[in-house]
Protein backbone atom coordinates (compact mmCIF):
# COMPACT_ATOMS: atom_id res chain seq x y z
CA UNK A 1 0.00 0.00 0.00
CA UNK A 2 1.35 3.48 -0.85
CA UNK A 3 0.64 5.29 2.37
CA UNK A 4 2.19 8.51 1.52
CA UNK A 5 -0.54 8.64 -1.45
CA UNK A 6 -3.65 7.54 0.59
CA UNK A 7 -2.85 10.05 3.80
CA UNK A 8 -2.62 13.00 0.75
CA UNK A 9 -6.10 12.14 -0.41
CA UNK A 10 -7.53 11.54 3.05
CA UNK A 11 -6.16 15.10 3.96
CA UNK A 12 -8.34 16.10 0.76
CA UNK A 13 -11.45 14.81 2.77
CA UNK A 14 -10.28 16.98 5.84
CA UNK A 15 -10.73 19.94 4.36
CA UNK A 16 -14.56 19.52 4.10
CA UNK A 17 -17.28 19.56 6.74
CA UNK A 18 -17.53 16.21 8.21
CA UNK A 19 -21.09 15.71 8.64
CA UNK A 20 -23.09 12.93 8.72
CA UNK A 21 -26.59 13.91 8.58
CA UNK A 22 -27.89 10.11 9.66
CA UNK A 23 -26.76 7.48 12.43
CA UNK A 24 -24.93 4.81 9.84
CA UNK A 25 -27.39 2.44 8.82
CA UNK A 26 -27.61 -1.09 6.82
CA UNK A 27 -29.75 0.94 4.19
CA UNK A 28 -27.99 3.72 3.46
CA UNK A 29 -24.97 1.28 3.33
CA UNK A 30 -25.95 -0.64 0.44
CA UNK A 31 -26.52 2.36 -1.72
CA UNK A 32 -22.99 3.67 -0.97
CA UNK A 33 -20.99 0.40 -1.03
CA UNK A 34 -19.04 1.44 -4.21
CA UNK A 35 -16.69 3.36 -1.48
CA UNK A 36 -15.28 -0.66 -1.33
CA UNK A 37 -13.62 -0.40 -4.97
CA UNK A 38 -12.73 3.57 -5.06
CA UNK A 39 -8.94 4.20 -4.13
CA UNK A 40 -8.86 7.98 -4.90
CA UNK A 41 -10.70 11.03 -3.62
CA UNK A 42 -11.24 12.07 -6.97
CA UNK A 43 -12.83 8.61 -7.98
CA UNK A 44 -14.95 9.26 -4.33
CA UNK A 45 -16.07 12.39 -6.05
CA UNK A 46 -16.72 11.51 -9.52
CA UNK A 47 -18.42 8.50 -7.93
CA UNK A 48 -20.88 10.34 -5.76
CA UNK A 49 -22.10 12.37 -8.49
CA UNK A 50 -23.13 9.23 -10.95
CA UNK A 51 -24.86 7.79 -8.24
CA UNK A 52 -26.96 10.87 -6.52
CA UNK A 53 -26.80 13.86 -8.82
CA UNK A 54 -30.39 13.75 -9.59
CA UNK A 55 -31.40 12.58 -6.17
CA UNK A 56 -33.12 15.17 -4.03
CA UNK A 57 -30.82 14.31 -0.78
CA UNK A 58 -27.87 14.73 -2.90
CA UNK A 59 -25.96 16.84 0.17
CA UNK A 60 -27.03 14.00 2.57
CA UNK A 61 -25.42 10.68 0.11
CA UNK A 62 -22.28 13.08 -0.41
CA UNK A 63 -21.39 13.65 3.24
CA UNK A 64 -22.45 10.21 3.73
CA UNK A 65 -20.53 8.66 1.19
CA UNK A 66 -17.84 10.80 1.83
CA UNK A 67 -17.73 9.79 5.37
CA UNK A 68 -17.98 6.05 4.79
CA UNK A 69 -14.78 6.29 1.96
CA UNK A 70 -13.04 7.85 4.58
CA UNK A 71 -13.50 5.17 7.46
CA UNK A 72 -12.89 2.90 5.35
CA UNK A 73 -9.51 3.44 3.45
CA UNK A 74 -8.23 4.69 7.32
CA UNK A 75 -9.32 1.60 8.39
CA UNK A 76 -7.88 -0.77 5.17
CA UNK A 77 -4.37 1.65 5.75
CA UNK A 78 -4.30 0.16 9.73
CA UNK A 79 -5.20 -3.51 8.94
CA UNK A 80 -2.37 -3.25 6.66
CA UNK A 81 -0.08 -1.45 9.14
CA UNK A 82 -0.94 -4.50 11.81
CA UNK A 83 -0.72 -6.88 9.01
CA UNK A 84 2.52 -6.27 8.01
CA UNK A 85 4.18 -6.31 11.53
CA UNK A 86 6.16 -9.01 11.73
CA UNK A 87 4.05 -10.73 15.46
CA UNK A 88 1.14 -10.50 13.11
CA UNK A 89 -0.71 -13.12 11.26
CA UNK A 90 -3.15 -11.84 8.65
CA UNK A 91 -6.57 -13.36 8.47
CA UNK A 92 -6.49 -15.90 5.63
CA UNK A 93 -9.67 -14.62 4.52
CA UNK A 94 -9.95 -11.01 4.22
CA UNK A 95 -13.46 -10.44 4.38
CA UNK A 96 -14.04 -12.11 7.48
CA UNK A 97 -16.33 -9.77 10.01
CA UNK A 98 -15.07 -10.93 13.15
CA UNK A 99 -11.18 -11.40 12.73
CA UNK A 100 -8.44 -9.21 10.86
CA UNK A 101 -5.09 -10.77 12.11
CA UNK A 102 -4.38 -12.87 14.58
CA UNK A 103 -1.70 -11.75 17.25
CA UNK A 104 0.40 -14.77 19.30
CA UNK A 105 -2.71 -16.68 17.77
CA UNK A 106 -5.09 -14.44 19.37
CA UNK A 107 -7.92 -13.49 16.76
CA UNK A 108 -8.81 -9.48 16.21
CA UNK A 109 -11.03 -7.30 14.51
CA UNK A 110 -9.66 -3.89 15.09
CA UNK A 111 -11.27 -0.54 15.24
CA UNK A 112 -10.43 3.22 15.11
CA UNK A 113 -12.27 5.71 16.94
CA UNK A 114 -12.80 9.04 18.07
CA UNK A 115 -12.42 9.55 21.66
CA UNK A 116 -16.28 9.01 22.86
CA UNK A 117 -18.38 12.48 24.35
CA UNK A 118 -21.13 9.70 25.13
CA UNK A 119 -18.46 8.10 27.27
CA UNK A 120 -19.52 11.25 29.76
CA UNK A 121 -15.77 11.37 31.32
CA UNK A 122 -12.26 12.56 30.38
CA UNK A 123 -9.63 10.93 28.68
CA UNK A 124 -7.23 10.02 31.84
CA UNK A 125 -10.33 8.80 33.36
CA UNK A 126 -10.37 6.56 30.53
CA UNK A 127 -6.72 5.64 30.58
CA UNK A 128 -7.07 4.81 34.29
CA UNK A 129 -10.31 2.81 33.96
CA UNK A 130 -9.57 0.95 30.51
CA UNK A 131 -11.67 -1.80 30.91
CA UNK A 132 -14.99 1.12 31.59
CA UNK A 133 -14.18 2.79 28.27
CA UNK A 134 -13.87 -0.91 26.21
CA UNK A 135 -17.05 -2.37 27.49
CA UNK A 136 -18.80 1.04 26.88
CA UNK A 137 -17.01 0.86 23.40
CA UNK A 138 -18.49 -2.35 22.60
CA UNK A 139 -22.23 -1.59 24.04
CA UNK A 140 -22.46 2.04 22.37
CA UNK A 141 -20.58 1.57 18.74
CA UNK A 142 -20.81 -0.32 15.74
CA UNK A 143 -24.63 -1.00 14.91
CA UNK A 144 -26.57 -3.19 12.85
CA UNK A 145 -24.46 -5.38 10.86
CA UNK A 146 -21.17 -4.21 12.19
CA UNK A 147 -21.76 -4.89 15.76
CA UNK A 148 -20.15 -7.53 17.71
CA UNK A 149 -18.60 -9.38 20.18
CA UNK A 150 -15.55 -10.62 19.74
CA UNK A 151 -11.89 -9.60 20.46
CA UNK A 152 -10.66 -6.23 19.14
CA UNK A 153 -8.11 -3.39 19.26
CA UNK A 154 -9.19 0.40 19.60
CA UNK A 155 -7.36 2.80 18.44
CA UNK A 156 -8.98 5.83 20.10
CA UNK A 157 -8.11 9.42 18.60
CA UNK A 158 -7.50 12.38 20.97
CA UNK A 159 -6.92 15.73 19.46
CA UNK A 160 -6.26 17.86 22.19
CA UNK A 161 -5.70 20.63 19.93
CA UNK A 162 -9.12 21.04 18.59
CA UNK A 163 -11.59 18.84 20.38
CA UNK A 164 -14.29 19.04 17.16
CA UNK A 165 -11.99 17.62 14.74
CA UNK A 166 -10.51 14.10 16.83
CA UNK A 167 -11.66 12.49 13.23
CA UNK A 168 -8.74 14.02 11.09
CA UNK A 169 -6.27 11.91 12.73
CA UNK A 170 -7.83 9.10 11.20
CA UNK A 171 -5.75 10.81 7.60
CA UNK A 172 -2.67 10.44 9.61
CA UNK A 173 -1.42 7.26 8.65
CA UNK A 174 2.66 7.65 8.81
CA UNK A 175 1.84 8.63 13.20
CA UNK A 176 -0.32 6.05 13.41
CA UNK A 177 1.63 3.85 11.72
CA UNK A 178 4.22 4.57 14.30
CA UNK A 179 2.08 4.20 17.33
CA UNK A 180 1.19 0.55 16.39
CA UNK A 181 4.39 -0.43 15.53
CA UNK A 182 5.18 0.91 19.02
CA UNK A 183 2.00 -0.87 21.26
CA UNK A 184 3.03 -4.68 19.07
CA UNK A 185 6.49 -4.22 19.45
CA UNK A 186 5.78 -4.49 23.34
CA UNK A 187 2.41 -6.47 22.58
CA UNK A 188 2.06 -9.00 25.88
CA UNK A 189 -1.03 -10.63 25.53
CA UNK A 190 -1.53 -10.55 29.50
CA UNK A 191 -2.13 -7.22 29.68
CA UNK A 192 -5.58 -7.35 27.41
CA UNK A 193 -8.47 -6.60 29.71
CA UNK A 194 -10.73 -9.79 29.89
CA UNK A 195 -14.95 -9.64 29.82
CA UNK A 196 -17.79 -11.85 29.63
CA UNK A 197 -20.19 -11.58 27.06
CA UNK A 198 -22.84 -14.90 26.61
CA UNK A 199 -20.68 -16.81 29.22
CA UNK A 200 -17.52 -16.11 26.28
CA UNK A 201 -14.42 -14.43 26.84
CA UNK A 202 -13.70 -10.99 25.29
CA UNK A 203 -10.29 -10.34 24.66
CA UNK A 204 -9.84 -6.74 23.95
CA UNK A 205 -7.38 -3.79 24.64
CA UNK A 206 -6.97 0.66 23.53
CA UNK A 207 -4.04 1.50 21.78
CA UNK A 208 -3.69 5.65 22.73
CA UNK A 209 -3.78 8.00 19.98
CA UNK A 210 -3.04 11.40 21.29
CA UNK A 211 -1.84 14.93 19.44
Amino acid sequence: MNYKKLEKDLKKRTKLPYCWGSKQLDKFDKQTNFIYKTDSFASILSGIEVAFKNNDRYNFFKNYTLNRWFNFRSAKAVETIFCEHKNVKPHIDSYNKFTDFFIENIPFDHKTTVFPTGFKKSVPYAMEHKGELIEWLYKNQSKQQRKHFKNRLFIVLVNYQNENEHWKLKAEISWLKEIISAYLCKFESEKLYNFKNDNKVVKADVIWAIK
